[in-house]
């Protein structure tokens, strides 16, 4: 027996078999106690973390509030940036919320998932903050071992990969190509943990992008995760800045060009 065998996260786990407890059904009762109309969200569908760019949207303008998003837990916000409606929903902070939500959006309509997370680089140094796009996630975290069998990655689509290529060459704000490391406890960083990571080849070390991977290959859904590195985890001076209004325009811009390319 290996030593991990117990483990309760690794137990009782039948990969290809129905949840017995589905989005839709949760939605629809929201929508009953709530007295919201079906109406699905749109096509692309934005988790915004942080929540700086709902609050963009909300402070601007940009945004309305979508009437018929029936989360128990968030809001949506619609903009429409080049011609594309896209819905935000923001602070869905980790794996197992942002799985949550996406599970929902897809339930609601949403044929795209983009989420774009501030993450604390790993990797060698570059001018910060930029932007990663990430092929793959570290899988330190519990959610995506629900979905997928154990393993030490989850991928981005490789389709959805080759189709975004070169797509972010317009950008003011550099988009990279790299790994990142999922972990569920942020404050357990040590240098331990990081050595490992560097030693992986990871750039950045985010929160949700392994669960996300691992749910849309399970799910068959299309999602894209980027990072967007701000900081060195508040090691080296001041940290944490994303730039005018807090990264939400450089973000959506990302968002959009992610949406224009796969659509």
């Amino acid at each position: 027996m290996t030593p991990d065998a117990d483990l309760p996260l690794l137990q009782a786990k039948d990969h290809a078999a129905p949840s017995l407890f589905e989005p839709g059904n949760l939605l629809r009762e929201a929508r009953r106690q709530k007295g919201l109309p079906d109406v699905a969200v749109p096509a692309v569908a934005l988790l915004d973390p942080d929540g700086d760019i709902v609050r963009h949207l909300v402070a601007s303008g940009r945004g309305r509030r979508h009437p018929g998003w029936a989360c128990y837990h968030t809001d949506m916000w619609v903009t429409e940036i080049d011609g594309i409606e896209i819905g935000v929903v923001g602070t869905a902070v980790g794996a197992p919320f942002a799985v949550l939500v996406a599970e929902q959006l897809a339930a609601s309509g949403a044929e795209l998932v983009v989420s774009i997370t501030s993450a604390g680089q790993i990797g060698p140094p570059v001018d910060l903050p930029c932007f990663v796009l990430i092929d793959r996630a570290l899988r330190d975290e519990g959610t995506s071992h629900h979905y997928l069998p154990p393993g030490r990655w989850s991928r981005l689509d490789p389709t959805l990969a080759a189709t975004l290529d070169g797509a972010f060459t317009s950008l003011p704000e550099p988009v990279l190509t790299g790994s990142s490391w999922t972990t569920d406890a942020p404050y357990r960083e040590t240098a331990t943990a990081v050595r490992a990571a560097e030693r992986a080849g990871v750039v950045c070390v985010e929160m949700e992008a392994a669960a996300l991977y691992a749910y849309a290959a399970a799910r068959g859904r299309a999602v894209v995760c980027l990072a967007h590195v701000t900081n060195t985890m508040a090691t080296d001076g001041d940290d944490f800045e994303k730039g005018a209004d807090n990264g939400a325009r450089d973000a959506l811009a990302v968002a959009s060009t992610v949406a224009a390319a796969l659509r």
